[in-house]
């Protein structure tokens, strides 16, 4: 899988808000808050309307692998309605009124861990996922086996800081928190990865783990996909992790760096994931800069209340440009695990026309994976599920490289998906087959 070449490409970096300490924004009139900001089938609203709310209080809770989703404002329930997702899917999400007040829910208070079984119950009552993009459910990586912590603070895509400020500004939680997943699950070392293109980020994390035993702090090049945890994985240990396997198959546990800080901040005061911050930037935006806002609130009111736009944007994405998705609706909610809002002015968003494959090479050489993307575009246009699976087309972690390198502008990663959904599709009918 991994060669011996560097992996991964330089990209502009873009971080204009590196020095920008996240900034609280005003409560906004109301919040609409969508059951399903996770890996997993989407919550169970447990509020009804007319039902008054407080800070903190439980309004959705998971049937299965999932995480429990809380009011970020107090106020009243005024409606639960159906809303489209970014990835297709409706889902319920409460709309709560806010009443200004944000009067905390009495059953905030720090919980009791003692053992494991305690500690991964508090980080599942909290509500964290991974806050790094994934939404993974962060309790179900604490069940597992491992030897290695990985706290991830490759913040590779351009624009995007919130990673490297809470190294800055939350470094005695961020260093708690692994101090506590590293008591409770057992693992012997602790590696936080960083990339140097965060140099205050990383000056600071060495002094600070300096004497801490089992800690350590890797130094890696700012490389994208650096963030990526497979990639990270073999950056940091040497281990590689196998098609169709998990972190954990390798005894790696990986955890965005935002995500360890929470816990400590959660295990403290018993506040569950009801805010986040998130960089507000691109070529559209008046003031670059990193604001904390409730979950929920709608993503056009947060760039507002960060100073708004120099003019209309064209487009305003979730994420960084390499792995982002476009906004469809400024209307939409902020997520648990987005940490950035671009706004990208016209020229900026206009997408150049794609031309014949030139048969270059290049997205093969730079695929930190060592996939062939023209290939699996060949075998997706023939619809060969066999041939994509020899290509290994579910390894692709859509990081966008083949499509940022590709002379030709084709639409390499964005194909990439849409085989591995076919492919699928296709093994899912395979199954039924065999069952009927």
């Amino acid at each position: 899988m991994f060669g011996k070449r560097t992996l991964g490409i330089h990209v502009r970096d873009e971080k204009n808000t590196s020095d920008s300490v996240p900034q609280v924004i005003p409560i906004p009139a109301k919040v609409t808050i969508p059951m399903s900001m996770h890996v997993g089938a989407p919550c169970t609203p447990v509020v009804k309307v007319g039902q008054e709310v407080k800070v903190g209080e439980p309004i959705g809770t998971p049937g299965g692998l999932g995480a429990p989703i809380h009011a970020s404002v107090s106020g009243k329930v005024t409606a639960i309605q159906d809303l489209l997702m970014p990835n297709g899917s409706t889902v319920p999400a409460v709309v709560i009124t806010s009443d200004g007040k944000q009067t905390v829910w009495e059953g905030v208070k720090p919980p009791e861990v003692h053992d494991l079984a305690s500690f991964t119950e508090a980080v599942k009552q909290s509500g964290l996922v991974g806050l790094g993009g994934a939404g993974f459910p962060t309790w179900a990586k604490l069940t597992t086996e491992a030897d290695t912590l990985l706290v991830n603070g490759g913040e590779c895509e351009p624009y995007c800081t919130t990673g490297c400020r809470t190294m800055l500004d939350s470094t005695d939680d961020l260093i708690q928190g692994a101090k506590l997943v590293k008591q409770y699950t057992g693992v012997k070392k602790v590696i936080i990865a960083i990339e140097d293109s965060a140099p205050k980020a990383l000056e600071k994390m060495q002094q600070v783990v300096r004497d801490i035993p089992d800690f350590e702090v890797k130094r890696l090049p700012a490389r994208y996909p650096q963030g990526a945890e497979k990639m990270q994985i073999f950056n940091t240990t040497g281990r590689v992790v196998p098609e169709g396997k998990l972190p954990k198959d390798v005894g790696v546990v990986v955890m965005n760096v935002a995500s360890v800080a929470f816990i400590s901040e959660y295990i403290r005061t018993g506040m569950p994931l009801v805010t986040k911050a998130v960089t507000i930037d691109g070529p559209a935006v008046k003031e670059p800069k990193n604001v904390i806002a409730p979950v929920g609130m709608a993503i056009g009111e947060i760039i507002e209340a960060a100073g708004g736009c120099k003019e209309e944007p064209s487009k305003v994405i979730y994420g960084g440009p390499m792995m982002g998705g476009a906004v469809a609706s400024l209307d939409f909610p902020m997520l648990k695990q987005n940490n950035a809002f671009l706004a990208f002015d016209e020229k900026t968003a206009r997408l150049p026309e794609p031309t014949a494959c030139i048969r270059c090479g290049r997205c093969v050489d730079a695929c930190p994976m060592s996939l062939m993307p023209v290939d699996i575009s060949k075998a997706y246009e023939l619809k060969d599920a066999q041939g994509l699976m020899d290509l290994h087309v579910n390894l692709c972690m859509e990081c966008g490289i083949c499509t940022y390198v590709c002379p030709a502008k084709r639409g390499l990663a964005f194909t990439n998906r849409l085989a591995k959904g076919f492919l699928r599709e296709q093994q899912s009918k395979n199954q039924e087959v065999k069952k009927g």
